[in-house]
C-alpha cells in the first residue's frame, strides 16, 4: 500500500493571476468566516454549530477548481454540509464568489491538501466524496502523486460511511485507465456501472463544471465513475 504522505507535497504555483480588489476583499473578509478550522476534529458541530447527535450529513470535494460543482451540490441540498478542499488561491476565490452570490450557508473551505482535512474527520463521517478531473500526473514516474492511489483511498474508505458514494470524473485517458485498474483492486468499493452509458453519460445530480465544458470543446471524452463504499 502507498503511504498517503507520498502526495502531501503540493506542486506548482498556489496562485495564478493577481487578484482584483473585489476578489482580495473576499479572501480578507469571507474566507475567514467559512474556513475549516485549522486544528481539532472536524464534525458538523465544529463546522456549522450543529448540536451534538444532530449533525447534518457531510460531503467533501477534493480539488473543487472554480467551485461550480461544489456550489451546485450545496444549493441542491441545503440540509447537508459541504467541505471543499483546493490548494490554489484563484480557485478558492471562485468558490467564495459562489458562496456570496448564492447565499450558501452550508459550505466550508480549506485552502490546502484535502488529506489534511480527511484525516481529521471521524470514521464513517462522510456521506459522499467527489474527485473531479484531478491532476493526471501523466508521466509514469509521477504516478504516486495521483490521488487515486491505495494510500489516499484507504483514508477515504475509512471516512466514507458504508453504502455511501465516491464519485470520480476525468477526461484524461491515462488517468481513466489507472483509476479503473486501482479501483478494481479494491474490495471496499463497488463500481456502480451496468453498461457503458453508466460511465459515459453525466449522471443526474452531477453539475457540469467549467473544466468539463472546456474538455468537451476540445473533443475529449469524459468518464464518470460512481463507487459505493461496501
Amino acid at each position: 500500500m502507498n503511504d498517503p504522505a507520498t502526495i502531501r507535497r503540493l506542486y506548482g504555483r498556489r496562485q495564478g493571476h493577481k487578484l482584483r480588489a473585489g476578489q482580495q476583499e473576499l479572501v480578507d473578509t469571507l474566507l475567514p468566516e467559512v474556513a475549516v478550522p485549522e486544528t481539532g476534529a472536524i464534525t458538523a458541530r465544529t463546522l456549522f454549530g450543529d448540536a451534538e447527535g444532530q449533525g447534518r450529513p457531510l460531503e467533501l470535494e477534493i480539488g473543487f477548481g472554480a467551485g461550480e460543482h461544489l456550489a451546485g451540490q450545496a444549493a441542491a441540498r441545503p440540509d447537508h454540509g459541504f467541505i471543499g478542499c483546493e490548494p490554489f488561491l484563484n480557485g478558492v476565490v471562485g468558490a467564495l464568489g459562489h458562496i456570496r452570490d448564492d447565499g450558501l450557508q452550508n459550505v466550508r473551505l480549506h485552502m490546502g491538501d484535502a488529506l489534511e482535512v480527511i484525516e481529521r474527520l471521524p470514521d464513517a463521517g462522510l456521506t459522499r466524496v467527489y474527485l473531479l478531473h484531478p491532476d493526471p500526473w501523466p508521466k509514469a514516474r509521477h504516478a504516486k502523486r495521483r490521488m487515486v492511489n491505495h494510500g489516499p483511498l484507504d483514508m477515504i474508505a475509512a471516512k466514507l460511511r458504508p453504502g455511501c458514494e465516491f464519485r470520480l470524473g476525468t477526461d484524461d485517458p491515462t488517468y481513466c485507465r489507472w483509476a479503473m485498474m486501482v479501483m478494481n483492486q479494491r474490495r471496499d468499493f463497488a463500481w456502480q456501472a451496468a453498461g457503458p452509458d453508466d460511465f459515459l453519460t453525466r449522471p443526474d445530480g452531477w453539475p457540469e463544471t467549467r473544466y468539463e465544458r472546456k474538455a468537451r470543446r476540445k473533443g475529449h471524452e469524459v468518464w464518470y465513475f460512481r463507487y459505493l463504499r461496501v
